[in-house]
């Protein structure tokens, strides 16, 4: 089992920066991808980028791409999600998430970060 916290939301401005963390442990992520989601109010949740824990290759949803980058630190066994340029669509409960290679279904789940932004 992997458990996942997450860190790092606030409030900030249309235009400001945001890292978001999130700490592993309990498992192996050597055989996983890991992968950021965020879910705004009355909306379903989507996603938002991922990154292979090994090889490191990324991907990202079409409305973050320049703006956000997904990262690990293999030593600290952690995730981050580095947020510039930030606007107020952008507000929303972050989670990081987990899954097995080649399994498609995200089996893990932390809490959720809130990150809110004033226009």
């Amino acid at each position: 089992q992997v458990q996942l916290v997450e860190s790092g939301g606030g409030l900030v401005q249309a235009g400001d920066s945001l890292r978001l963390s999130c700490a592993a442990s309990g498992g192996t992520l050597a055989n996983k991808a890991m992968g950021w989601f965020r879910q705004a109010p009355g909306k379903e949740r989507e996603f938002v980028a991922s990154i292979r824990w090994i090889t490191g290759s990324t991907n990202y949803a079409d409305v973050v791409k320049g703006r956000f980058t997904i990262s690990r630190d293999n030593a600290k066994n952690s995730l981050y999600l580095q947020m510039n340029s930030l606007k107020p669509e952008d507000t929303a409960v972050y989670y990081c998430a987990a899954r097995v290679i080649p399994r498609s279904n995200w089996d893990y789940w932390g809490q959720g970060t809130q990150v809110a932004v004033s226009s």
